[in-house]
């Protein structure tokens, strides 16, 4: 189960295998992980979604119970109603600067990983399980 101890957490971790019950391929799997890291040590997403951040990479909830957690699917909500609201109040510089980093980050992701196989999707709630 544990990978190492991560002092935030209290205890071991998980490692990437624990999140591929919602994960693609283990490529995603450590993506996540490395995202709910993030989300774990960054105060600027709030007290709920840093909580379950570290609830899901301790092991003492699955990734799947946490997003249908009605609890921290409505912190997620709320999140990312935060944050559309703040893109669109971007000024024309602000959004062609966050434009240019969104491709910047896209590029760098293709370097490191490769294209992604399934970019060009148009029905992207396809269950992985039903993918080719």
């Amino acid at each position: 189960m544990a990978t190492g101890r991560d002092d935030d957490l209290d205890g071991p971790e998980i490692t990437d295998d624990e999140l591929l019950d919602v994960a693609d391929n283990p490529q995603q799997a450590a993506e996540l992980h490395r995202a709910l890291r993030t989300l774990a040590k960054n105060d600027k997403v709030g007290p709920e979604l840093q909580q379950m951040a570290r609830e899901v990479l301790s092991g003492r909830i699955g990734m799947r119970d946490a997003i249908e957690s009605d609890r921290y699917l409505s912190a997620i909500g709320a999140r990312l109603g935060e944050m559309r609201t703040a893109a669109e109040n971007l000024s024309p510089e602000e959004r062609k600067a966050s434009e240019q980093r969104a491709v910047k980050l896209r590029e760098d992701y293709e370097a490191e990983h490769g294209p992604d196989p399934y970019e060009d999707d148009e029905d992207w709630t396809v269950r992985r399980d039903d993918r080719p």
